[in-house]
């Protein structure tokens, strides 16, 4: 697969992104987290944790859904917009959607959690529910499109949404210029890609590492044989990590990936609870499993990482049932 500049998303388009999202997408904080399990605590090494989970939907994907509905021109707002998300790209389209007065159609899987469906009914979105599998949310999606005219919003194999997305990397490097390693969840790889080229684009010598849970660990496979692998939904769905459950990486995104990234962890889910805990105990940040898998990377496989001073954990997103963080904190240590 070619991964010629030309063909890849440019800093010039996600400075454009940014201004362009800026009264619908926050600018997140980093987050100091002095986490006692690092290895070197004490000795200089700093953590920040760049908080996605205090966007208005609580996690990153306002940007790319805002970036792509925002661009959209009457007569495709008025013929409404539809997506195919576990919860968190779903809201964003839904928010996003809203602000421009477009309809919102999301297919969703029923294992969706309960409290992403409901915050996507309460943005005024219409939901479609399909089985688990992701392959089954993008076919049921292209078939309303042929019935209904609606526009496809994509998760994330779309360079519209990965210039979204990339605004998270463009003020992680603006807020610390002197960052030495980037690291951020993967799934279908719009986080991932964006962060990644426009961290490297500002700052060449940062290292940038996806993470992914070892139960959906495709792109890690993916970017280690470097084409793009593909895992069943009954294998990818079993990691508590809803967020992270695509099937396999986009095209576009993979592109990206090849171009700008350094490498791929992955976690174990007893990891991802323990960073949970982690998080909540040194910040008081709320992250759901997803959020938390790049934190358990910097905790647990600093091994696997290469030196650094300074770090930043994307902390995806924050839609995590109450239920399952009181399970999570109550919990005895890995």
């Amino acid at each position: 697969m070619s991964t010629e500049s030309a063909q890849l998303v440019s800093i010039d388009e996600i400075r454009a992104a940014a201004a362009r999202i800026a009264p619908i997408a926050m600018k997140t904080p980093l987050v100091r987290a002095a986490f006692s399990l690092v290895s070197g605590h004490g000795t200089g090494k700093e953590i920040w944790l760049k908080a996605e989970s205090l966007q208005p939907i609580g996690a990153f994907k306002i940007r790319g859904a805002a970036n792509k509905i925002l661009q959209l021109k009457s007569g495709e707002i008025a013929r409404g917009v539809i997506t195919y998300s576990s919860g968190n790209h779903a809201q964003g389209v839904a928010y996003a959607a809203r602000e421009v007065g477009a309809k919102a159609v999301i297919v969703m899987p029923r294992n969706a959690p309960a409290i992403k469906r409901a915050a996507t009914l309460a943005l005024g979105a219409e939901i479609v529910d399909v089985g688990v599998a992701s392959s089954e949310r993008l076919a049921k999606a292209e078939e309303l499109v042929r019935e209904h005219g609606y526009i496809v919003i994509p998760p994330y194999d779309d360079d519209e949404i990965i210039a979204g997305q990339a605004t998270c990397g463009l003020e992680i490097v603006e807020a610390l210029p002197d960052v030495d390693l980037v690291v951020a969840p993967v799934s279908g790889g719009g986080l991932l890609s964006g962060v990644a080229a426009a961290v490297k684009q500002l700052s060449p010598k940062t290292k940038v590492f996806g993470v992914e849970p070892e139960l959906a660990g495709d792109t890690a496979e993916s970017f280690r044989t470097g084409k793009i692998v593909t895992w069943p939904a009954e294998l990818t769905s079993r990691t508590l990590a809803d967020g992270l459950r695509t099937q396999s990486v986009g095209v576009r995104n993979f592109a990206h990936l090849q171009a700008f990234v350094d490498g791929i962890v992955i976690v174990t889910e007893a990891e991802i609870r323990a960073a949970m805990r982690a998080i909540v105990t040194a910040t008081r940040l709320v992250p759901e499993p997803s959020g938390a898998v790049s934190t358990a990377a910097l905790l647990f496989h600093a091994d696997q990482l290469p030196p650094w001073r300074k770090a930043v954990a994307v902390v995806s997103g924050g839609n995590v049932d109450p239920a399952l963080l009181a399970e999570v904190l109550t919990e005895s240590e890995v």
